[in-house]
């Protein structure tokens, strides 16, 4: 038989450990109730204050370009100004330049691409000459014809060499392959250079 002194020791023993087992059990559900906490003011700091998108911000800055489309005649190329995405490297430049080109007028001046031409790449050398490569409907819906075909070559080169000064010469392509011609009137085999002499006065953009 056990003595008053050994229960005693005993029962001292078991209190310890139920003290022990419950102080574990307590730090147990504080941590998880802390570790809830910070999940939630981590969820809801993310969902008040999203990180910032530092390519996003670049985007938003913006710069003046002139975009050039061809008068009534056909006879010059006339600019219009418009706020463009701003890009430091010249290909993309370049491809925010064309896309307002292919966007068409908004001052009444005559569009000098299709309207479903797209856009697909763009891709420039070491010396300066940028391959703008189209789709089929360049071809395709093109209406011909040696002056609509002119404006249309120096529409595009003259506005992405006067926009970006990386860029002296240019190459069309459609599909990613050389054409002889975009309707068979002007080759297109060589990559042409700006013509300042079909230059017109700069007309300002309605609002």
């Amino acid at each position: 038989m056990s003595t008053k002194k050994q229960r005693r020791s005993e029962n001292f023993k078991d209190r310890k450990k139920k003290k022990s087992t419950r102080v574990v059990y307590l730090v147990a559900i504080i941590s998880g109730v802390v570790l809830l906490l910070v999940l939630f003011f981590v969820i809801l700091f993310n969902a008040l204050f999203p990180p910032v998108d530092m390519e996003a911000l670049k985007k938003k800055e913006k710069r003046i370009a002139e975009i050039y489309f061809s008068d009534p005649q056909e006879r010059f190329l006339i600019a219009e100004k418009r706020h463009i995405y701003k890009e430091e490297d010249a290909g993309l430049q370049a491809k925010e330049v064309i896309k307002a080109l292919l966007e068409g007028s908004k001052t009444g001046n005559v569009n000098t691409f299709p309207a479903r031409v797209a856009l697909r790449n763009v891709k420039l050398d070491k010396d300066g000459m940028a391959q703008v490569n189209f789709s089929a409907n360049l071809t395709k819906d093109h209406p011909g014809g040696s002056t609509a075909e002119m404006v249309t070559i120096y529409s595009l080169t003259n506005t992405l060499t006067a926009n970006i000064p990386a860029i002296k010469t240019v190459k069309i392509l459609v599909e990613g392959k050389e054409l002889p011609s975009i309707k068979g009137h002007v080759s297109t085999v060589n990559s042409f250079r700006p013509d300042p002499d079909l230059f017109a006065p700069v007309k300002e953009e309605r609002n």
